[in-house]
C-alpha cells in the first residue's frame, strides 16, 4: 500500500509527502532524519493520510495535494476528521 501524508509541524506549517508507511514516516521526521523542512520544524503531528493503488498514483496525488493552499489543506484534514 502507498500514501499520501500531511503533518503538523511545530511552526503550524503543513509539510506533504509519501511513504508506505505515515506513521512510521512521521516518526523518521521526527527523529531528525527525515526531510530538512521538517528537521527544523520538530515535532511533527501526522494529520491526515490518504491510501492510493499504486506508487505512481501516489505521488501523483502528492503533488496536488502540494499544489492546495492552505485554507485548502486545512480544510481537507478537517473533513476527514467528521
Amino acid at each position: 500500500m502507498h500514501f499520501v501524508y500531511i503533518v503538523r509541524c511545530a511552526d503550524g506549517t503543513f509539510y506533504t509527502g509519501y511513504a508506505r508507511d505515515p506513521k512510521k514516516r512521521a516518526k523518521v521526521h521526527n527523529a531528525g532524519k527525515g526531510a530538512k523542512y521538517t528537521a527544523g520544524r520538530r515535532p511533527v503531528r501526522l494529520i491526515y493520510s490518504e491510501s492510493c493503488e499504486s506508487r505512481s498514483a501516489a505521488l501523483k496525488r502528492e503533488h496536488e495535494l502540494k499544489r492546495l493552499t492552505r485554507k485548502q489543506k486545512q480544510r481537507l484534514v478537517a473533513s476527514c476528521r467528521r
